[in-house]
């Protein structure tokens, strides 16, 4: 496949990190970025993304934050160390203010948040300092990023209801009124 660096200007090094536990996403996302220009590597876990990166440092980075492993900012930092000139996107379900710092302290680019499509992964990898990518064409209602949110808090609470309402504070029934029923879009 020929590179077209004139349409995405992914300059001399077009090598891309891919470090998400989805297997199918990363699949999508993987074919997605080579048409696009990219020389993709992926990898399913932390450790699986740490070896490749010790192997290549790539000049672009697409990391999820939570993996079933560890946290992804492992291997955001793994990449900063090798790769000052990187830019790296954290992507991931769990869109929170606090992880998004934490995220561009350790050297993030840019923080997305799932659902996001190879377009706005692409704006988002090649924005420039002076310009922000464009805003995603279907962002999080703000119901979905309330469920997000609680989810995200019920799971650190190792899924204990009552810990979970007591520091969401909220009522435990109601905390379970929500728990019960299907995400919104």
């Amino acid at each position: 496949m020929s590179i077209d660096k004139d349409k995405y200007n992914l300059g001399n090094d077009p090598s891309l990190l891919l470090v998400d536990d989805d297997e199918p996403f990363v699949r999508r996302l993987s074919r997605a970025m080579e048409k696009r220009g990219f020389i993709v590597r992926s990898a399913l876990t932390v450790e699986e993304g740490t070896r490749l990166v010790e192997d290549l440092a790539p000049g672009y980075a697409v990391i999820d934050l939570r993996l079933e492993d560890g946290s992804g900012l492992e291997v955001v930092e793994l990449i900063r160390k090798k790769r000052p000139d990187a830019r790296i996107i954290v992507l991931t379900g769990y869109g929170a203010i606090a992880t998004a710092v934490t995220a561009v302290k350790m050297g993030a680019t840019d923080y997305l948040s799932k659902p996001s499509d190879a377009d706005d992964v692409v704006n988002a990898l090649l924005a420039t300092r002076e310009e922000k990518p464009l805003p995603p064409e279907n962002p999080m209602s703000a119901d979905r990023v309330k469920w997000e949110h609680i989810q995200r808090i019920f799971e650190l609470c190792n899924r204990n209801v009552s810990e979970t309402a007591r520091r969401l504070n909220m009522h435990r029934r109601t905390l379970q009124r929500i728990l019960a029923k299907r995400s919104p879009r």
